[in-house]
């Protein structure tokens, strides 16, 4: 089938990187890129530790609360695709700066809600933004740094601040929350703002492509994702086997089947099939979907075990991730070097074994374990690990992509991540939500019998329900964690026997059709 769009190269003279002049105007841009791009992925985790407090705030129920994280992770993962193809066909510095701006007023109207559904509406509008923002990001820096070390470099910093985003968020999260939830939401106001202003005077535009939207390929997409996300949710709280569940799964798949099949026969397709086509970029994909779906819950869910089992401060708990932090940027610079040597396979199969070892240890938490020996650790393994999988896999994924597809490989692969995130939380969420009912109930008939002998006081039996509580969400955790340790896993077999694709091919000069901006 024909392309969605065809763009042309920009014809712009090759300048002296190395000059001091083009050095500052490259560096220059690559932060406008990167400040971005850790204002998208940071809010999908700022919110995590304030959630209480918006629960108390704005009246959310349990389990209505959630919402407030997947609302942003949907209408971002599901829109991405979307979002890549328009910065193909209109320009990617105008739709770039387009989502930045929209990004920074949802954030305003989110930390003005006084209402539950204002701000679940100003998560979605910032999920579009972010959707719009990201893809072209990605594709701003294939189109403005040369093949090689500059680009390695390049990718490197940009996919440190797409790892270590998530942990910066909990600790500025955690800071935020201290003075009021409401400034998780205007601290991207100040950055969107910041990235607008300078966008347009170091970032060069592409040019416009020809072809229109594929808006059947859009509503088929975003639909069934969010229909399959919405019936794994509701099978946490529900069953498995209730109707709701069963009605949202099966129409997410139908929708999805659907959405593949309208793909393959579209002259102007959303997702051109040639993109997952290639055997290196859909082992990157792969991939970075099954990373990305353990990384998201394990925030969760170990940001959940900091502050209700050990008893952190909103505070306190950011600053416990900060060594995932330090761990991800340092090994994310560690594997921009190694790719000029070494090829992806190994540094991207060594990371992800390294993380899944990580998810194994959190798997051994138990309500007594220390930070600093029960977490600590396995935070730091898990840092280096993630480190190691994300530069070989951000560069793999967009290793000879045409031109005119370069937009939307980007969005392909920020919608792994995203899609895989919000499918990962929704799956660990129900392996959670039965390990916890199972341990709770068992815990709970123990307590009972107890309580009918008589040996028990009131205080003892009211603090020995607490300690259920918190010894049924442990085990509910390490469960999520050992089934995320499998996954990685996996993802790290998938690598070592699919990604073959050599180190000298992704430095070559000719490898990918650019031009410096």
């Amino acid at each position: 089938m024909s392309s969605t769009a065809v763009v042309e190269p920009v014809s712009t003279p090759e300048p002296e990187v190395a000059s001091s002049g083009k050095g500052r105007h490259l560096g220059i841009a690559l932060t406008v890129i990167t400040a971005a791009q850790l204002m998208v992925v940071l809010d999908g985790t700022i919110v995590n530790i304030a959630m209480p407090h918006i629960m108390a705030d704005l009246g959310f129920t349990q389990e209505n609360l959630s919402w407030v994280v997947t609302a942003y992770t949907l209408a971002f993962g599901g829109l991405l695709l979307l979002g890549g193809r328009l910065g193909d066909l209109f320009g990617r510095r105008k739709v770039f700066m387009t989502g930045v701006l929209v990004f920074a007023g949802a954030s305003l109207l989110g930390g003005l809600a006084q209402s539950e559904g204002m701000l679940l509406g100003a998560r979605a509008l910032q999920g579009i933004g972010a959707a719009l923002a990201s893809p072209t990001a990605l594709a701003l820096i294939t189109t403005t740094f040369p093949a090689g070390p500059a680009r390695n470099r390049a990718m490197g910093v940009y996919a440190a601040m797409s790892g270590a985003g998530a942990a910066v968020g909990l600790i500025l999260g955690g800071a935020l929350t201290e003075i009021d939830w409401r400034w998780t939401m205007f601290i991207n106001v100040p950055i969107g703002l910041f990235v607008a202003f300078l966008a347009p005077r170091f970032l060069s535009e592409s040019e416009r492509g020809k072809g229109r939207i594929d808006v059947p390929g859009a509503i088929l997409g975003t639909g069934g994702l969010v229909s399959l996300v919405y019936g794994l949710t509701n099978a946490a709280s529900d069953s498995w086997t209730s109707a709701t569940t069963l009605t949202t799964l099966i129409a997410g798949v139908v929708l999805l089947v659907s959405f593949v099949v309208v793909e393959t026969r579209s002259t102007h397709a959303l997702l051109p099939i040639r993109i997952l086509a290639d055997r290196t970029r859909g082992t990157s994909f792969a991939v970075m979907l099954i990373v990305g779906a353990a990384m998201f819950a394990m925030f969760y869910f170990l940001g959940l075990y900091i502050q209700q089992v050990l008893g952190y401060s909103p505070l306190k708990s950011g600053f416990a991730f900060l060594p995932f932090s330090f761990g991800i940027v340092v090994a994310a610079q560690i594997a921009s070097t190694l790719m000029t040597r070494v090829d992806p396979r190994w540094i991207s199969g060594t990371g992800t074994l390294l993380a899944a070892t990580g998810m194994f240890g959190f798997a051994q938490l138990d309500v007594n374990s220390s930070y600093t020996t029960g977490l600590l650790p396995w935070i730091v393994v898990l840092a280096v690990g993630m480190g190691l999988t994300f530069v070989p896999m951000t560069l793999t994924a967009t290793a000879g992509v045409a031109a005119e597809d370069s937009g939307v490989a980007s969005a392909v692969l920020n919608t792994m991540q995203q899609v895989g995130g919000a499918l990962g939380l929704a799956t660990l969420s129900t392996v959670f939500a039965n390990g916890a009912k199972d341990r709770g109930a068992e815990l709970g008939a123990a307590l009972q019998a107890k309580v009918a002998s008589g040996t028990l006081s009131a205080d003892k039996v009211h603090a020995a329900q607490h300690q259920i509580a918190l010894q049924a969400q442990t085990f509910g955790s390490s469960h999520a964690y050992l089934v995320a340790a499998c996954m990685i896993a996996v993802g790290s077999l998938i690598t070592f026997g699919f990604l073959n694709v050599k180190h000298e091919s992704l430095s070559s000069e000719g490898h990918e059709n650019v031009h410096l901006a």
